[in-house]
């Protein structure tokens, strides 16, 4: 596959793009560090899903609308984020291009499956010397089926643990409850806030007990939730999005002076 000829549109999810911009700038480094040319459109906007999970699906149309117009030339559109993929991938409808919108939503790709199953990498020059607990994202990995379920009865598997384990000098715990919900579920954390909270805590807890230094993962609502226990509970314990691992420079060896 020649990457360079192909045309990848980025789509940064609004609240990426508003407080974690660093997230949407680690994307498009690394996507261009593995030979993609990447477009991104500077007039775009949220992919409706607040609205959509909140029960107004009806006024997305102008969402929709836009994101087709911006994104539908591209051969893929690939965005840092499980959940606004999902959503695009089950609902993109724009009016008038029923059809065609078909055609683009299976073009949309979380970055994290985009790097394993479109462009195949076998190695990534990236370095990360920490213990680092990986949060998967329930969209990601019941909607987009990046890691098995654990409570499936069938063999294991996990894209983004692949990709991590490609990353020199990080370290991978071992968590207890390997595919538990963090709580956030978008609008859910404001309509339930003390159970959210509570599920938070009990995330934040089993990376903890792990002694990991990081939580990383795909989707950096679910990370901004857990970040903000974290804080609260004045832990030492960071995250950030897998994005920003994978584009990592690794370090270079400065030979010693010969004197």
């Amino acid at each position: 596959m020649n990457r360079s000829n192909l045309k990848i549109g980025l789509f940064i999810p609004c609240y990426v793009d508003q407080f974690y911009p660093q997230v949407g700038i680690s994307t498009l480094e690394l996507l261009e560090k593995l030979g993609c040319t990447v477009t991104f459109p500077t007039n775009q906007t949220c992919c409706g899903q607040p609205m959509a999970n909140s029960g107004f699906s009806h006024l997305t149309g102008a969402c929709d609308n836009l994101f087709f117009d911006l994104f539908s030339g591209c051969d893929y559109v690939v965005s840092p984020s499980g959940s606004c993929v999902l959503h695009i991938k089950e609902h993109l409808k724009s009016e008038g291009h029923e059809a065609e919108s078909k055609v683009l939503r299976k073009k949309v790709y979380e970055l994290v499956e985009f790097i394993t199953d479109v462009l195949e990498i076998d190695s990534i020059e990236a370095e990360f010397p920490y213990r680092v607990g990986l949060h998967q994202g329930c969209h990601g990995q019941r909607g987009l089926h990046l890691s098995q379920m654990s409570e499936l009865n069938a063999a294991p598997y996990s894209k983004p643990v692949m990709l991590l384990q490609k990353v020199k000098g990080l370290e991978l715990i071992d968590l207890d409850r390997t595919d538990e919900c963090c709580g956030f579920g978008g609008t859910f954390c404001v309509s339930e806030e003390a159970v959210s909270v509570k599920m938070g805590k009990d995330r934040v807890a089993d990376h903890i007990r792990h002694d990991a230094e990081y939580i990383t993962g795909s989707d950096m609502s679910c990370l901004m939730h857990l970040g903000g226990i974290l804080k609260r509970g004045h832990s030492n314990v960071q995250v950030k999005h897998i994005a920003e691992i994978l584009n990592t420079a690794v370090k270079k060896q400065i030979p010693e002076p010969i004197l």
